[in-house]
């Protein structure tokens, strides 16, 4: 794994200059950057280490005003190199660059005293005393404080070594990390440029893995497909990239890309304008910057850096978007003014825009939070539960405050089964299960059975009405539920009929079953005969007849046309299949059930009555209940 570090510290501190040094690359590559000596925008430069393996640096911007470049650079890296020079000590942007490090929560870290030729061995130690004492604030607490000249090279060797040190720290962390190399590529782009005749390059830094010439990649948050037509490491062309670290990917595609953009093969990582997060308020490092209160206040506006991504954003109002922690964190939903790739796990910083100053780290609790009647389940116990989590628990707590989620959708295990392709909370099955045998035992538990069909809708309707599911979803999740209870014991199903558990349908003579049985095979067809001849000819009696309708089994349209329910139920789904893209005609209908048009007539008179489609003058449309 190669590890990327990113620089922080005042302007004009000597980082550009400490890099050159280390590395003989001048990361300053913008020749804006050149003439006025300074960082503008984000620079890069790599070190062979005596054991062979290489380091990544990101050189970042040391002026206040280019803050939001300086997050650019700092939002992917994996470990922070903090530069302050021994003639000046720390100043505004040491200690603002502190801040942002520690809300991103980078929690390894080196610190190099600089320009050592220029001031003695008292002023060295007492700024080296000074910087210990800013990161002991911080997530750095406890990183190593190293003394050098970039320009005479003095204390460059015990650097290098604090380098591997850094380097194996660095992994160690690593370890466990959503972003790690066990997860499908993730590239956030930090540069996009063209080079003649090859077309379109972006850079930036590699999670996940590995990233290979001709993989197929999603770009979010625009959702396009391109292909990666070659990939480079440190300027050599590679097979893959396996490793994390620099990399810049020659991409094929039609899409317009731009900084803040993700190349991934990932499908946790996704587009969106809502995150639920929770906050934590920065460091006390007396910056001098202008006081942010804290919590931020709800509905404020803020400015979001996440990866190389910055977007304006507005946090949340009410009991539902906003809660407030013991330990002074706070949950909160912030509604984002574009979308944004984004996964559940991601870290983040909140700046107010003016005046300037850092309110919050965060991170990325819930990456597509819950809409719809999910909305109500927002509790303030439940956004707890899910901050207080550690992975995977926060998949069952996320569970738990969406109600449902897709179970290819859900992240690591939750604990519970898929159901329908979908995973249910506890209570949001329960109820389903307990709606399931209450519809079909009756109120007083004396109903002979429910039809299939019509208590599959019917669940279905109490699924959406409980959580954000989508219609088709629902139906396959209800009819999966069913499932469950028949195989359970709870309910039982014959044929097309759901009957409560231990019921028996022999109040009839057995002899008249057996001919119920024989006349709804006879209606299974798409033209079936008249219901009287069909019932003389199967041996059935009036009482039958009456019990198959009562039980659903039959669907009847007229005193003498009367359908299976299974049969019913296809002829009525192929009717709003035709009808869906345009009106339906009798005749196409009619041709596409290979029968005459006293079936169609009456079959669409029954529809249109029950407003599975809707009678118009062009022809038949999807009614208000189609689907349902």
């Amino acid at each position: 794994m190669t590890i990327v570090v990113g620089t922080a510290g005042h302007i004009d501190h000597g980082k550009t200059s400490l890099l050159r040094a280390l590395t003989g690359i001048d990361a300053d590559r913008l020749p804006e950057e050149r003439r006025r000596g300074m960082t503008l925008d984000v620079g890069y430069a790599h070190l062979a280490l005596e054991d062979g393996e290489e380091l990544d640096f990101v050189d970042v911007p040391g002026h206040e005003r280019l803050v939001g470049n300086m997050l650019v650079g700092a939002g992917e890296v994996d470990a922070a190199l903090l530069v302050v020079a021994a003639d000046d000590g720390p100043r505004a942007q040491t200690i603002e660059h502190l801040e942002l490090i520690d809300c991103l929560g980078i929690g390894v870290g080196l610190a190099v005293v600089t320009k050592i030729d220029q001031a003695d061995a008292a002023r060295v130690a007492a700024v080296a005393e000074a910087v210990a004492d800013l990161l002991g604030r911080t997530t750095l607490a406890g990183a190593p404080v190293v003394a050098v000249s970039a320009l005479s090279g003095q204390g460059l060797g015990e650097l290098r070594a604090a380098l591997v040190d850094l380097r194996n720290r660095a992994r160690e962390a690593a370890r466990g990390e959503l972003a790690g190399p066990d997860r499908p590529a993730r590239l956030a782009i930090d540069r996009v440029f063209t080079i003649r005749g090859r077309g379109t390059v972006v850079t930036g830094t590699l999670r996940g893995g590995p990233l290979a010439r001709g993989d197929l990649l999603r770009l979010e948050p625009a959702g396009a497909r391109l292909r990666a037509r070659e990939v480079q490491v440190h300027n050599w062309t590679v097979d893959a990239a396996a490793e994390g670290g620099r990399v810049a990917v020659n991409v094929a595609g039609d899409a317009d890309l731009s900084r803040g953009d993700v190349l991934t093969g990932d499908p946790e990582v996704r587009a969106t304008s809502e995150l639920t997060v929770v906050l934590r308020r920065p460091p006390p490092l007396n910056s001098g910057k202008p006081f942010a209160d804290w919590p931020p206040a709800a509905g404020s506006g803020v400015r979001l850096h996440l990866g190389t991504a910055s977007v304006g954003a507005r946090l949340g109002r009410g009991a539902r978007q906003m809660v407030d922690l013991p330990d002074g964190r706070r949950v909160a939903r912030i509604r984002l003014d574009g979308p944004i790739a984004a996964s559940n796990g991601d870290r983040f910083v909140l700046r107010r825009p003016s005046p300037a100053a850092t309110l919050a780290g965060g991170l990325v609790l819930d990456a597509s939070p819950p809409v719809g009647p999910s909305r109500r389940r927002a509790s303030a116990a439940r956004l707890e539960a899910l901050a207080n989590a550690a992975e995977p628990g926060r998949a069952a707590a996320r569970l738990e405050l969406h109600g449902v989620l897709p179970a290819l959708d859900s992240g690591p295990s939750t604990g519970a089964s898929a159901i329908g392709g979908h995973l249910l909370a506890s209570d949001v099955l329960a109820d389903l299960e307990d709606r399931a045998v209450a519809l079909v035992g009756g109120s007083d538990g004396s109903s002979g059975g429910h039809r299939l069909a019509e208590l599959r809708a019917s669940l279905a309707r109490t699924l959406r009405r409980a959580v954000a599911v989508d219609a088709r979803a629902a139906e396959t999740v209800a009819m999966a539920v069913l499932d469950l209870l028949v195989a359970g014991g709870r309910l039982h199903r014959e044929g097309d009929l759901i009957v409560p558990a231990g019921h028996v349908a022999a109040s009839l003579p057995a002899g008249t079953l057996a001919a119920m049985d024989r006349l709804e095979l006879a209606l299974a067809v798409a033209g079936p005969p008249a219901l009287s001849d069909a019932a003389r000819a199967a041996g059935c009696p009036p009482e039958g007849v009456r019990a198959l309708e009562r039980s659903g089994r039959i669907v009847r349209l007229d005193d003498e046309l009367a359908y299976a329910a299974s049969t019913y139920v296809d002829l009525e789904g192929m009717a709003i299949r035709l009808a869906t893209p345009g009106p339906v005609s009798p005749a196409a209908l009619r041709d596409a059930t290979g029968t005459s048009r006293k079936y169609v007539m009456a079959l669409l008179e029954e529809l249109d009555r029950r407003g599975v489609l809707a009678r118009t003058p062009a022809g038949h449309v999807r009614g208000p209940r189609a689907g349902r």
